[in-house]
């Protein structure tokens, strides 16, 4: 018998959120002895979600074994890879219509018809943001608020129905919850949450499909590359081009990535961490790199390619952004020549995966050029302790950016 887990979250954004019910991975019970799982909730002036209390009441306790809370994973070994989970939520919704009450099963794989849409003609779109576990065992969520809008804008290019904004977080949050033992220990990495929206309804023509799925599954996570903060050897991509204006490259849609791919093993084939891409009309302006955004620091000024519909609306990217001008900097957003790339005092990339990675060194037509101190440069060391900080619950909040959970 499993043990039934209720709760109720209000968060920043002020709406109050339905319970769920699910199947707790926390305990296992030998005898018909019911055990309840409470969490009560309460608003803090900050309007974060906390939790004042956490009780277990069980009427035959002796009955009952207690799993560890944490997943027994080596913690200290984690990589950038999926782990498979407990949980996944799943809400659907017919074209034309508007998602209402999501369920929590047990993670698996699903059942798509293969005419589906987004088997057949690419309609899906897909998130990610991360949950930290802080040193007093209560939980962290980072902007997720800017991640459903981020989706609902890229459902409206790819002509799909979307979560509203509470419904996004409010799924976020009873996912995280659900899984809750697999969060790494404190400062022991992420767990990663990745939101899929996609066309799964039949769809033999090209149209829209007639039935959309929005799913959350999460996995524990290490770092993104293997070097952590080391800097990593990025090659700039003259061939191939990644987006072209008027296209999808301003949408987090899953076709993007694959398209990247056979640039991204041939450089990585050649010894570079990833690649660069510029622009597909003049051949010389910074985009991004696979599944970053870039930045180019010169004599303390900080530069990135500006957002005009190529390049994706990094929500890393924009936290940076106003954390280096909170502190002091002078951040420009604008087009950003690969020329000023090579003359650079440093660079560095921004990401939910990587958060900042440095960059060491740039290969441009053969020519390569090192940075300084190996690529981690005072500015991206910088922000880098300061964005982290911020997310994993080490420094106070005062932009209002981290939502609670406990």
């Amino acid at each position: 018998m499993a043990m039934e887990c209720g709760f109720s979250v209000i968060g920043r954004l002020g709406m109050p959120r339905s319970p769920v019910l699910l199947h707790s991975p926390f305990v296992t019970l030998f005898s018909s002895s019911s055990v309840k799982l409470q969490i009560q909730t309460s608003v803090v002036p900050s309007l974060v979600v906390t939790a004042s209390s956490i009780r277990c009441e069980a009427t035959q306790a002796s009955n009952a074994r207690v799993i560890p809370e944490l997943a027994d994973i080596n913690w200290d070994n984690l990589g950038f890879g999926h782990v498979p989970t407990d949980y996944m939520y799943i809400m659907k919704c017919a074209q034309g219509g508007n998602f209402t009450t999501g369920v929590m099963q047990s993670f698996g794989n699903i059942e798509l018809s293969p005419s589906s849409g987004v088997l057949n003609y690419g309609q899906g779109l897909f998130e990610g943001l991360k949950a930290y576990r802080k040193a007093d065992d209560s939980i962290l969520l980072f902007r997720p608020e800017e991640n459903a809008l981020r989706m609902r804008m890229g459902a409206e290019r790819m002509c799909m129905p979307s979560p509203s904004v509470e419904q996004f977080v409010d799924a976020i949050t009873k996912t995280v919850l659900a899984n809750r033992r697999w969060i790494p220990p404190h400062g022991k990495g992420s767990l990663y949450v990745r939101p899929l929206l996609m066309g799964s309804g039949p769809a033999l023509g090209l149209q829209p499909a007639p039935e959309y799925t929005f799913l959350i599954f999460v996995s524990p996570v290490g770092n993104y590359f293997k070097e952590g903060l080391a800097p990593i050897n990025l090659v700039v991509e003259n061939e191939f081009h990644r987006a072209a204006p008027g296209g999808t490259g301003g949408v987090k849609v899953i076709g993007n990535y694959a398209a990247v791919l056979k640039a991204q093993q041939a450089a990585k084939a050649k010894g570079y961490s990833d690649v660069l891409y510029l622009d597909a009309v003049h051949k010389r302006y910074l985009e991004e790199v696979s599944s970053c955004n870039v930045f180019v620091v010169k004599d303390n000024i900080i530069s990135t390619p500006a957002i005009r519909g190529t390049i994706l609306p990094g929500i890393t990217r924009k936290s940076i952004i106003d954390v280096a001008r909170s502190e002091g900097y002078q951040v420009e957003e604008r087009l950003v020549s690969v020329d000023e790339l090579l003359d650079a005092d440093e660079v560095f990339c921004t990401g939910t995966a990587v958060v900042i990675s440095p960059v060491g060194s740039i290969t441009h037509l053969g020519k390569r050029v090192e940075y300084k101190n190996r690529g981690i440069g005072v500015v991206s060391q910088q922000l880098y302790s300061t964005l982290t900080n911020l997310q994993m619950g080490l420094s106070e909040d005062k932009l209002g950016w981290t939502m609670r959970l406990s």
